[in-house]
């Protein structure tokens, strides 16, 4: 899943050790998983990136949190598209302390937005993900309003993604590819474009 240089895997680690550092104050992730950050939350995040379509320099990754995926996306898109930005969306004040100081330390240029999803003006972002989120329906709203033409949508859901892909279905027309999870036999990555509401 790392195939990377020495660079990028030594700036994975750092941000690693920040989680670590970080999580029991602000609860940046699940305890139970702090031992298991590499498979349960990078590989899961770096997915995601493989998913990016070619050519993109906008990526919109809501809810950071933590920074999964979209920091594991900057940190490898620093090699792999240096062209591509990636601007992430987060309203929890001390969470986004925390994802400046990551991306402080690790020399990394992103920008982060402290606001709610809702406020954000419309945009033009050729990818927008998503993980643990909110359930389709409210993401494909978030979306909407900030997707490029021919842009993508790349939201991992887990064991409810055939319920989420139904009630979505009465408000919005969608392609949608489902993805098999490499770290999660229940999970699917969705990879949904053309998203516009049915009424």
């Amino acid at each position: 899943m790392f195939d990377v240089s020495r660079e990028t895997l030594a700036a994975l680690e750092a941000y690693a050790a920040l989680i670590r550092k970080w999580s029991p104050k602000i609860n940046l992730v699940a305890a139970s998983t702090l031992t298991d950050i590499w498979s349960r939350h990078f590989s899961d995040s770096a997915q995601i990136f493989r998913h990016g379509p070619q050519g993109a320099r906008s990526w919109l990754d809501l809810g950071s949190g933590g920074g999964l995926p979209g920091l594991v996306v900057a940190i490898l898109a620093r090699e792999a598209m240096p062209e591509l930005v990636v601007t992430l969306v987060e309203s929890d004040v001390r969470k986004c302390v925390f994802l400046r100081e990551v991306i402080r330390q690790l020399g990394l240029s992103v920008p982060v937005k402290t606001m709610r999803i809702e406020a954000l003006p419309a945009g033009q972002y050729d990818v927008i993900s998503a993980r643990a989120l909110a359930a389709l329906p409210a993401l494909l709203a978030y979306a909407e309003p900030l997707l490029a033409p021919g842009g993508k949508c790349l939201f991992l859901k887990g064991e409810k993604v055939e319920s989420e892909l139904t009630l979505a279905a009465a408000d919005w027309h969608i392609e949608v590819e489902q993805i098999e999870s490499l770290t999660d036999p229940n999970a699917r990555i969705l990879s949904i474009s053309e998203v516009h509401r049915v009424h």
